[in-house]
This record gives C-alpha cells, sequence and structure tokens, in this order.
C-alpha cells in the first residue's frame, strides 16, 4: 500500500501513482493552519456537529482582510452531520439556509461524531473509489484525550479506509496489518519526526526501512518497546507488521514560526 502526504502541497503532483479523491471532515476542536488547503482539494466537506462552530468562527481569522461573511458563504459544507448537542444554533441556521445538508442523529448516542461523518462518507462512495479515497479529519488531535482515543478507535472500525487525523503539528493513520506499506514522505511538509505505536494488540514482528531506528523482525508492545521519537532518513520509509500499527509524523511550522 502506498500513502502520500501531498494533500499538505498547494497541487497534487503528477507522479501520484493514482489520482487521489479527497473528503473533509472538520471537528469541534481548533482549526489546522492549512484547512483552507484541505478544503480545496476536498470533494466532498462534512462538518461533524460542533466542527461547524470552528469553521464559522475560526475561518474568516485566516483571512483578516476579508469580511467575515464573505469568508463563510465561500467555505460552505455539503453536510452537517452528528447528535446536534454542540452546534450554535445561529451557526446550524446560517449553514442550512446557505444550502447545507443537516442530517441530525441525535438518537444515536453509540457512535461519535466522526464515526457518523465516516460512515456516511463511506455510503457515499463507491467500493471501487475506497482505495482512492482519502478522508482527512481536522481537529481530530488536541483536546480531551478521551475524544482523541475515540478519533482513533474510528481508525480501526474503518481500517478498510485512508482516514488521517490532522492538528498543526502531525498526522496519524493506520497502517492494516499484513501489508507492505511504502510512505512516501514530502521533507519540506512533513518530519523527521515519527512514530509506529501498536494499539489494540501486541505487533509480534514488525520491519521498517528508512528510518534512524529501524525495526527488524521486532515485538513491540503497551509495557515493552515501542517506536516513539524515531526519525525519517530517507524520502521512502517501508513497514510490514503483523499487526495493526498507528504512523505518526510531525508536520513542520512554516518558516518563522517556533516549532512546538
Amino acid at each position: 500500500m502506498h500513502h502520500s502526504t501531498s494533500f499538505l502541497l498547494p497541487s497534487i503532483p503528477s507522479k501520484d501513482r493514482s489520482p487521489p479523491n479527497y473528503a473533509l471532515i472538520v471537528l469541534n476542536q481548533n482549526l489546522p493552519r492549512f484547512t483552507p488547503l484541505l478544503w480545496e482539494h476536498a470533494k466532498l466537506r462534512v462538518f461533524a456537529d460542533g466542527g461547524a462552530n470552528r469553521a464559522y468562527d475560526e475561518l474568516p481569522q485566516f483571512f483578516p482582510r476579508e469580511d467575515a461573511l464573505n469568508v463563510r458563504h465561500r467555505y460552505k459544507p455539503d453536510v452537517i452531520k452528528g447528535d446536534m448537542d454542540s452546534i450554535r444554533s445561529e451557526v446550524l441556521d446560517f449553514y442550512k439556509v446557505n444550502g447545507a445538508k443537516i442530517i441530525d442523529q441525535s438518537h444515536d448516542q453509540d457512535t461519535t461524531d466522526l464515526h457518523k461523518c465516516v460512515l456516511d462518507i463511506q455510503n457515499f462512495a463507491r467500493e471501487s473509489e475506497l482505495s482512492y479515497l482519502y478522508v482527512l479529519v481536522t481537529g481530530a488531535v488536541g483536546g480531551r484525550f478521551d475524544h482523541e482515543a475515540g478519533n482513533i478507535n474510528v481508525l480501526y472500525r474503518f481500517s478498510n479506509m485512508r482516514i488521517i487525523l490532522l492538528s498543526d503539528d502531525c498526522l496519524i493513520h493506520l497502517l492494516p496489518r499484513g501489508h507492505l506499506h511504502k510512505i512516501h514522505i514530502e521533507p519540506s511538509i512533513v518530519g523527521p519526526h515519527c512514530g509506529l505505536i501498536p494499539i489494540g494488540a501486541p505487533s509480534g514482528r514488525s520491519t521498517t526501512t528508512g528510518l534512524k531506528w529501524n525495526l527488524t523482525d521486532t515485538a513491540m508492545e503497551f509495557g515493552g518497546l515501542v517506536s516513539t521519537s524515531n526519525i525519517v532518513e530517507e524520502d521512502t520509509v517501508t513497514v510490514q507488521s503483523d499487526s495493526d500499527l498507528l504512523w505518526t509524523i510531525s508536520i513542520k511550522q512554516p518558516s518563522g514560526l517556533p516549532s512546538s
């Protein structure tokens, strides 16, 4: 399986093996600085409940010289979905009047808003499209840890989909077991810090190339070895494991901004 972070570039390189399709989900945490870029790449944009408040309040801040109302009209979602316990009434009314489809699932308290949105995208896409579909999720990292854990659980619940959790500082996605994963690094925008984390089950054997501290049929588990604070050293990283692993890599700050 091939993995790329070219969605963080202003344009998708033509060298990409297959043209990807992108869907964007906005959750109820601070929007990363590159949210407008993700928006331009996405063909489907979904606000998860309180994520609508974030977009309404924060997107105009990315364009301080523009009228806030004009920015809000430009960044209208296709869908707002969730249990609707966080979205403010004036925000809901604004997007509803401006054509957003509203899906109230307040009857379902057993799944997270992210789960609800991913399920909607999965149902929307044809099976043949799933291998080329990237679901980009902003606001998935940061804030309450139980929310982060719930978002990570969605990666496992939909392991047949390419779901990428994003914050200003890093991205996270699942590497399903049994595949040879080739992760193409864009060194101008991501790295060098990275990690491979076995959540849910130990990894009996994991092997990598392209890292400063590579694994060779190495066992990993919580309470033992976990490959955090590793360093990318090549433009392609390969990973193979007998267990599902989380891959995370840092996202570089623009020049002139301090690193966190």
